[in-house]
């Protein structure tokens, strides 16, 4: 069975960016998964870095606020490549490090997971203040669904990281 970590990003004082610490939160409220550990590492993106690099996870799954352009709640499942340019293009930046920062300093050191999926939401409002918008807020329960999916659909289907 894959091991797998569901990692919550975001900084819950700029409204709509503490989404992925908001779905981490609600899933810690469920009785754990079998080889799923569930943790909220909020804006400390260097040390999911480190905790991806050790080599102990099979998958990843990234929670977090992602503007694409989007109506505001809506939901992406992104499996970014390991050769996707896009990630080194962001740079790292410790006071910054994006899910697509942490997955470009993993490819530089040589790490990495074999399966990495970004769960996102498009924002409303990354603003300063404390709360998510509605439009995400309605968003919770399906993002939660859809990390579900993606344990089950994870499970067995990976190698360890390396």
């Amino acid at each position: 069975m894959s091991r797998v970590l569901v990692a919550g990003l975001g900084n819950i004082f700029l409204s709509d960016d503490g989404f992925g610490v908001e779905v981490v939160r609600r899933l810690l409220g469920e009785p754990p998964a079998e080889d799923v550990d569930v943790a909220d590492f909020g804006i400390r993106g260097v040390h999911l870095a480190y905790e991806l690099a050790d080599g102990r996870y099979d998958a990843a799954i990234l929670v977090d606020a992602v503007a694409r352009g989007g109506v505001p709640g809506t939901l992406y499942a992104i499996e970014p490549t390991p050769d996707d340019s896009e990630l080194l293009a962001e740079g790292v930046n410790a006071h910054t490090l994006t899910p697509a920062a942490v997955l470009a300093w993993l490819k530089r050191i040589g790490g990495g997971c074999a399966r990495v999926v970004i769960v996102g939401c498009e924002p409303a409002s990354l603003d300063e203040g404390v709360g998510l918008s509605p439009p995400m807020e309605a968003s919770l329960g399906r993002a939660v669904q859809m990390i579900r999916d993606l344990v089950l659909q994870i499970r067995g289907e990976t190698t360890p990281c390396a």
